[in-house]
């Protein structure tokens, strides 16, 4: 029996992002989710010696909605991750689920070449990664 040729984050993370300034307003940042259909957003670099950010729906509803704050008076860098782990293209998706685990995330950044080329969630790598579309 030869050895099962492992499945890559790259073919099933989502290269369609919504990527946003950490100076906008979560109102802002939530109409761009909703239009996109995405419950992360990636928050820019300010300059080349920064790191991104990143806001989840989760994030908006414990310190925006639940705090009782006006999402049209809180900025995104409020309330963003930062640093983020981040996960490479090449990764098998075993090892992303696991690391997704022992660090208790939900999500990821793929960085290749220090630039974001997608994200990754238990939902790709299960809808798509463990149970691919058949026909």
């Amino acid at each position: 029996m030869s050895p099962k040729e492992p499945i890559r984050v790259q073919s099933v993370m989502r290269k369609n992002y919504v990527a946003v300034e950490g100076m906008e307003t979560v109102a802002e940042t939530l109409t761009k989710m909703k239009a996109a259909g995405s419950a992360i957003a990636i928050v820019n670099k300010r300059h080349d010696d920064d790191e991104i950010g990143l806001v989840l729906l989760a994030d908006i509803a414990k310190q925006v909605l639940a705090a009782d704050r006006a999402p049209q008076r809180v900025n995104v860098y409020e309330i963003m991750a930062k640093p983020v782990v981040s996960v490479p293209p090449e990764m098998d998706i075993r090892y992303c689920a696991r690391l997704f685990e022992r660090f208790g995330l939900s999500s990821a950044p793929v960085i290749q070449d220090r630039r974001v080329v997608g994200v990754v969630s238990y939902n790709e790598l299960v809808l798509d990664g463990l149970w691919p579309a058949t026909g």
